[in-house]
């Protein structure tokens, strides 16, 4: 069977290399998507003076799981006074570029009501207008700037919607370790892990192929080693490097086969929980894990790689480099009961993401 391996992202990785986006958007405008704290970090500035002129728009208060209550406003406003920029450049954590995938998608009213219309069909659409994507990630775990994908969530009706058309591949991905060397811990640990993620999503996946393993194998090793001795330096650029190279292996594994079981519970523990996205795709790992194995022997070979040939040690290596990065394992540590939990495995396996996985069809 041939494997076949997609990323159309052209991707620039390396310490500093922020600077080669003067370049990338020769005579081009720019709108700027962040986060609020960039400012005061000194990003914007920077971003400024790389741009000069061609910056012509900044939004800077993009929030936690982009939700309808703020993009609404946020999208009518940037299409009606940034409409005729050239590129968006999402500079930011997830956050931030899942906020400028919905952004760049543009409908013949300028409404984005009209837009959660067409998503809310979950057919494939053609947007009346798209602009190019810039990504440049500041946390090592989205995987964002390599994916097309994007969540939008409605909190206030327990609803979330994907995005994902061929215009929201970003166009170019800026991978600056440097971006990330202020990242406090907790935010470190915790996109880390949406990484960890990823990459073990990528593998229990029915859309695995050597290639994406590759990826998914190599990132696991490193975050497994590097992540705890990030969190104790944060300030070390090697480890910071590391990690950002893992984060961006990771996305390209994912960028091929989609996530998997994890995702698809993290979403009810997002919505009904609050958990924050790396630990609520995270915390359930070690479960998954179990319930994967035995499924394929393919993909039993790959995960052997990473583990050694005991499930149950396997388990209790992962169950316990969660817990020291201080993460809990079980369900009922985030208030779910045995009985919701199983309820919650099930809905979840039913979902797009929950399809995916390599079990959902003996589950």
């Amino acid at each position: 069977m041939t494997a076949r391996f997609h990323n159309p992202v052209d991707t620039r990785f390396g310490w500093g290399c922020l600077q080669d986006l003067a370049g990338i958007t020769a005579q081009q405008t720019v709108a700027l998507v962040t986060f609020p704290e960039a400012r005061a970090l000194g990003l914007v500035e920077r971003i400024q003076a790389l741009l000069g002129e061609r910056l012509v728009y900044v939004i800077e208060d993009v929030q936690p799981n982009p939700d309808v209550a703020q993009l609404r406003d946020t999208y009518e406003r940037f299409w009606q006074q940034a409409g005729s920029c050239d590129v968006v450049l999402a500079v930011g954590g997830g956050s931030a570029i899942d906020t400028a995938k919905a952004l760049i998608v543009g409908t013949e009213s300028g409404q984005f009501d009209e837009l959660l219309a067409l998503l809310a069909t979950g057919q494939p659409f053609v947007p009346a207008h798209c602009k190019t994507l810039i990504a440049a990630p500041t946390t090592a775990g989205t995987g964002s700037e390599v994916t097309p994908w994007a969540t939008i969530w409605d909190s206030a009706s327990h609803k979330k919607y994907s995005l994902h058309l061929d215009c929201t591949w970003p166009k170019v991905a800026i991978v600056d370790p440097q971006l990330m060397l202020t990242v406090p811990a907790g935010v470190t640990v915790s996109t880390g892990l949406d990484a960890l993620s990823h990459a073990l999503e990528s593998i229990w996946n029915i859309n695995a192929n050597p290639v994406s393993d590759t990826f998914a194998v190599s990132a696991i090793e490193d975050i497994l080693e590097c992540l705890p001795q990030l969190r104790r330096d944060l300030g070390n650029p090697e480890l910071r490097s590391r990690m950002a190279l893992a984060a961006l292996k990771a996305g390209l594994a994912f960028s091929n086969t989609k996530t998997a079981l994890a995702h698809s519970i993290s979403y009810e523990m997002t919505l009904h929980h609050g958990l924050p996205h790396g630990i609520a795709c995270s915390f359930t790992l070690p479960l998954v894990l179990g319930l994967a194995w035995g499924h394929d022997a393919a993909r039993d070979q790959t995960l052997r790689r990473v583990f050694g040939d005991d499930l149950d040690k396997a388990q209790t290596q992962l169950r316990n480099f969660l817990h020291s990065l201080d993460v809990k394992t079980e369900f009922a540590d985030y208030g779910v009961t045995p009985t919701e939990a199983a309820a919650m495995i099930r809905y979840a396996l039913q979902g797009a993401r929950g399809k995916n996985f390599i079990g959902s069809q003996t589950a």
